[in-house]
Parts: C-alpha cells; structure tokens; sequence
C-alpha cells in the first residue's frame, strides 16, 4: 500500500508492475489474509495500525480480485485502468508532431512489439500492454534465476528505454506540465 501509493507517484511503469507483482502474491497466498498476513504483513517492521491499514489493503484488492474474477489470472479494473491512461497517452503523443523522440522510441520499439505479440499469439493486446507483459514476464524470469537470452535482453532493454519515457510524460501529464512547449 505505501510502496504502491508512492510508486505511483513517481513512477506509473513501476507501480503497474508492483501493482500486477501484488495480484500474484496474493493469488500465491491463495486469496488467503491469513497466509497474507503471515507471509507478507508481518515482515514489516511496521506500528500495529499500520500494519492493520496494509492488511485492510489487501483484505480490499481480495474483494476486487473475488468480485472481478481474476482469483486464477488476469488484472483488477484499477490496474486495466492505467493502462488504458497509459494507452491513451501513448496516442495523443504519437499524434502530437511535437513528440518527435518518443515517436522516434516507439517505433525503434514497435518491431519487438510485432514479434512478441507473434510469440504469444495474443493480437488482441494493445502495444503498451504488450510491452508490460513483456517486462513483467521478464521481470518473473529473473526472480525465478532463469537464464535470459542476449536477444531477449536487447528487446527489453528498448522497450525499458521506450516505457521509462512514457512514464516520464505521463508524470508530466499528471502535474500539468506536459503540454508546455519546453517539454517536448
């Protein structure tokens, strides 16, 4: 709750990670607060109120994750929801001439895109979901100590650089700064 509260703050692309790292540790613990508290909660060197807000925190995205039935798979609402914002960003700046360099990034970014959607057989994704599952997926892999390829690497390594630079506006989107003319 703290840490999302903050990353989403400073940093969209990692609070949707964080956020979609969130739903899988809480299906890991099996929707279970018990397990949760036990397992997560209680390694925080927090004060007992604060310690019962984060546990009423997760006791909340178990609801949602219940009632939105994503207990297996799949994302709450609130997370689909930013990347949607993301997703609309994406295309007011590539529609915006003034965006040249993020243009210029995402089209050094799109032949990756093509190829992972090919991979997973999945078209239906949106290329800015299609870049965080890959980041995701990627990010699961080194958690796990699997071996990432050469190739694979070079492809995340653009596609950080291309979502680090939509989070970057994104920010200054949400402080109202992005469409002054000194920030494109």
């Amino acid at each position: 709750m703290y840490t999302a509260s903050q990353k989403r703050k400073e940093n969209i692309a990692e609070y949707l990670l964080y956020m979609w790292q969130i739903e899988d540790m809480i299906r890991a613990n099996g929707l279970d607060i018990d397990k949760i508290r036990s397992s997560i909660i209680d390694q925080y060197d927090l004060p007992a109120d604060k310690k019962k807000e984060l546990e009423e925190w997760y006791e909340s995205l178990i609801d949602m994750m219940r009632r939105e039935g994503v207990e297996k798979s799949g994302h709450l609402q609130l997370n689909k929801n930013t990347v949607i914002q993301l997703d609309d960003l994406h295309r007011q700046l590539m529609a915006d001439p003034k965006f040249v360099n993020y243009q210029a990034q995402f089209y050094h970014t799109l032949p990756f895109i093509v190829e992972l959607r090919a991979r997973q057989g999945n078209e239906k994704l949106g290329e800015i979901e299609t870049c965080f599952a890959a980041l995701y997926g990627t990010l699961l892999m080194r958690l796990q100590g699997k071996e990432i390829s050469s190739e694979t690497q070079s492809a995340m390594n653009q596609i950080t650089k291309f979502i680090a630079l939509l989070a970057h506006y994104f920010k200054l989107d949400q402080e109202d700064k992005l469409w002054n003319d000194d920030q494109k």
